[in-house]
This record gives C-alpha cells, sequence and structure tokens, in this order.
C-alpha cells in the first residue's frame, strides 16, 4: 500500500526512532556514563586521600593528620592494623571500637555520620585503616526536581525534532487541501475552466497517493462540467436561432390570415399574435443570456453615471407601471460614477425593476433607491429595488438568479416571464465586477440589491 496512510506512518515512525534514539544517548551519556567508572573514580579519590593522610601521619603526628583533614574540610581518622586508634575524632570512637578492619573500601552509616574505611600502607610498609567522617544528610527530592534533572536536554531535542516533523505533516496536508479550496471557490464563482496545478512527484512512494488522486477527480470532474455547460450554452444558443426563422414566417403568414380571416376567427388570431410575441420575446431574451454567459469580461468600459442610467429607464418602466396600476418612486441620495458599460447597465437594471413591477400588489408602489455605501472598506454605489409583493422564500433567495428558475407561486400566467431576466442582470452586475443579491423586507415583499465599485474621483469626467 503506497497511499498516504502509508506514507504518515512512515513519518511517524522515522521522526519517533529519531526522538528515542537522540533522547536515548542523551540520558545515557549525561546521567548514566558508566557504574563501574563512577565507583572507580570513587575508589581512586578515597585511596589517593589514604595515602596522603598516612604521610601527614607519618611526617608530623596526628596535628599533620588533623592539618591534612582540615585541608578536606572533613573529619578523618586512622587506625592501626589491629584496629587501635592512632588518631580518632571524638564523634566516632565509640562508634568504632570494635569495627572490623576491611579487606577494601567499604562505607556505612553510623548515627548522623557517613564512614568510608579504607586499607591502606604507607611507603615504609606499614599496614593502616582510613577514616573519612562525613554528616549524613537524607534526601527528600521532589518529582519536579527529577523532572528537571532529566529533561535537559532530551526534552528541548524532541519538542524541535516534533515540531519539525509537524510542520512536515501540515506542509503534506494544507498545501493540496488549500489548493483545492481555492480551485473550488472559483469553481462555484462560475470560472468553470479552473484547475487545480500539482506537480507530479518522480518518487514512486509519493505518486498515486490519495491526495493526487482527488486532485485528478477535482480536475476530471472541472472538465465534465465545463463540457456540459458548454454543451448546454451552445444548444440553447442554437436552438434560438433556429426558432427565429419559422418565426418570422410564422408572424406573415399570421399577417396574410387576417386578411382572409372571418370576424368569427380574429380572436383566435389575436391569441396567437400574443402567444408568438411572448415566444419571440423569450428567444430573445436567451440570445441576450447566451451572449453575455460567453463574455469572460468587457472591454473598453468607460465612466457611467448610474443617476443619468436610471432615470432614462424610468419612462419606460412607468408606462409599464400604469398597466399594473402601480408607480414607481426613484430617489438618489448621490451621484454615482463607476466603470461601465451603459447598454449593459441599462438592462440589468430594467430587468430588476420590471421583475419588481410584475409582482408588486396593485396600487402600490416600486421603489427605487441609489446611494454610496462603505462595504468591507470600499465605497461602493448601491442601488436597492424594493417591491410589495408576496416575499421570496429564504432558501430561494440566491436561487432566483439562475436561468429559468421561479417560485413556484410565481408559475402563474397572471405574473408572466420566463425566468430569465434575474438572470441577464446577475450576469451584467459580474461583468462590472459588482454584486447581486436579494433580501426579504421586513413589512413584506423583497429587495433586489446591486453595488458596484465606485470610480475615483479625480477621473470623474467635467462637465
Amino acid at each position: 500500500m503506497r497511499g498516504l496512510f502509508f506514507k504518515i506512518f512512515i513519518i511517524f515512525w522515522i521522526a519517533q526512532s529519531l526522538i528515542f534514539v537522540i533522547s536515548t544517548a542523551l540520558i545515557v551519556r549525561r546521567h548514566f556514563d558508566s557504574p563501574r567508572m563512577l565507583f572507580d573514580t570513587l575508589d581512586s579519590s578515597l585511596q589517593n586521600d589514604a595515602r596522603r593522610a598516612v604521610s601527614a601521619y607519618e611526617t608530623a603526628g596526628c596535628g599533620g593528620l588533623l592539618a591534612f583533614g582540615n585541608s578536606l574540610e572533613q573529619y578523618v581518622a586512622l587506625k592501626n592494623a589491629s584496629g587501635q586508634d592512632l588518631c580518632a575524632a571524638a564523634s566516632i570512637v565509640g562508634a568504632e571500637a570494635n569495627a572490623e578492619i576491611p579487606a577494601r573500601i567499604t562505607g556505612s552509616q553510623v548515627g548522623q555520620q557517613y564512614i568510608w574505611r579504607v586499607p591502606v600502607s604507607s611507603a615504609s610498609g606499614k599496614r593502616y585503616v582510613f577514616l573519612l567522617i562525613r554528616p549524613h544528610v537524607p534526601m527528600n527530592p521532589s518529582w519536579t526536581d527529577d523532572l528537571r534533572h532529566f529533561s535537559f536536554p532530551q526534552l528541548p531535542v524532541a519538542i524541535v525534532v516534533g515540531g519539525l516533523t509537524t510542520f512536515v505533516l501540515v506542509l503534506l496536508f494544507t498545501r493540496p487541501i488549500v489548493r483545492l479550496r481555492k480551485a473550488a471557490r472559483e469553481l462555484a464563482m462560475g470560472k468553470l475552466s479552473t484547475r487545480v496545478v500539482w506537480p507530479v512527484s518522480k518518487s514512486r512512494m509519493f505518486e498515486k497517493d490519495e491526495i493526487s488522486a482527488l486532485i485528478h477527480d477535482f480536475n476530471h470532474m472541472a472538465e465534465r462540467l465545463e463540457s456540459l455547460v458548454g454543451a448546454q450554452k451552445l444548444l440553447l444558443r442554437d436552438v434560438s436561432h433556429e426558432l427565429r426563422s419559422p418565426l418570422a414566417r410564422l408572424s406573415v403568414a399570421l399577417e396574410l390570415a387576417r386578411e382572409d380571416a372571418e370576424p368569427i376567427t380574429v380572436a383566435h388570431l389575436d391569441r396567437i399574435e400574443r402567444e408568438t410575441g411572448r415566444l419571440n420575446l423569450l428567444i430573445g431574451q436567451l440570445l441576450t443570456l447566451s451572449s453575455m454567459e460567453a463574455l469572460e469580461r468587457v472591454e473598453n468600459f468607460k465612466p457611467v453615471s448610474l443617476n443619468a442610467v436610471i432615470e432614462r429607464m424610468i419612462p419606460d418602466a412607468e408606462y409599464e407601471a400604469r398597466q399594473r396600476q402601480c408607480s414607481l418612486d426613484f430617489q438618489a441620495q448621490d451621484e454615482c460614477m463607476i466603470d461601465g458599460n451603459q447598454e449593459l447597465l441599462y438592462r440589468a437594471i430594467e430587468n430588476i425593476v420590471r421583475n419588481a413591477i410584475r409582482y408588486t400588489e396593485s396600487g402600490s408602489e416600486v421603489e427605487i433607491r441609489l446611494r454610496t455605501a462603505m462595504v468591507r472598506g470600499d465605497r461602493q454605489a448601491e442601488i436597492e429595488v424594493s417591491d410589495h409583493g408576496p416575499g421570496i422564500p429564504e432558501d430561494q433567495l440566491a436561487a432566483i438568479f439562475r436561468p429559468f428558475y421561479r417560485v413556484d407561486y410565481a408559475r402563474s400566467p397572471d405574473t408572466g416571464g420566463f425566468g430569465v431576466g434575474l438572470a441577464i442582470a446577475e450576469r451584467a452586475v459580474r461583468l462590472h465586477h459588482g454584486e447581486l443579491c436579494a433580501l426579504n423586507r421586513e413589512g413584506g415583499g423583497a429587495t433586489i440589491r446591486m453595488r458596484f465599485p465606485l470610480i475615483q474621483s479625480e477621473r470623474i469626467p467635467k462637465t
């Protein structure tokens, strides 16, 4: 198994092995170099002190031995080969009165003292027993002392090695996931040409793992989506073009039929004419949507006044509003200049206003508000179109901008519409690097909000 699990297992195994080997080596080297070496060092030191003590005694008697003990800052004593005290500290005379002469270096606790006994021979060949007396200090180590004693330097080394291992694992996991997340976000924004670029590993161990397979599947999914959506757009455009010719012939045949029609058939011909007009309007909107979907960006943007675009659109919208027995209320709080295409902006705003007129209640007002607003630290132009209709279900607020999508209660002959106008508006706003969203009003009805980045003040043309 050469997958991701195998890689992680190998990396963790190597890291833990390194930590164990390094820590063990440091502990053994610092704290447990060699038990025999420690005892050999102690024996050598005691034998050396014993020879110097015997030399001082034979040279200057007990005074020389006492002076030697003072130089060591220890209590010392000396016995002959028979075990008789030659020079002894008062504190150990009683305790060592019947002590056995050792054949080698020994140590034991006597009361509150610890006594080392060292058999030694002088330069003249006489045998003695040298005694070194030290106060016995009981040790009460705490767990924190042991922790400090055994934690350095192996604990910092283990932390560093573990940190480096974790860093490698984080890079291994996060780099492809971040790229996948970025690509998924771009794909959701409609950039169907997005692909995740990931270098192919030259190592056989790191090829064809789960992450590489996931990236491959994501790119395959993106290619499939792009192909399907492209085919859908092409079909939509081709069908729309092909329907234009028979519709034109149908209109001509309808006019010829009117010339020879009897009064009883005029009503039927009027009905055919209305439905033909609706079909022709739908085809025109489909062609518009198809052409806008094919655009990645619009070239040659020019400074455009949103105030002027809305004021130019108002008369046509009021004519349609009167037929619905409603009115328009336009209020502009600021002068808003943006970079854009005037015709695309006109079409986007008109479709949204006409949609509001279509669904508002009879006798109500469609409110259009234009102002500037601070959005994420940037000043933007904001257009809000509000109606007094039934509103939009919360779970469908984002879906209404999809082509041919209409909420259930909107599928009635009274309101009309094909579900294409808002899709055209959404695409036009996106081409202008703007944002479009739908909101429900507290008092009933819906609000469509458009935001566009304002141009810099020094680029506004002089009038």
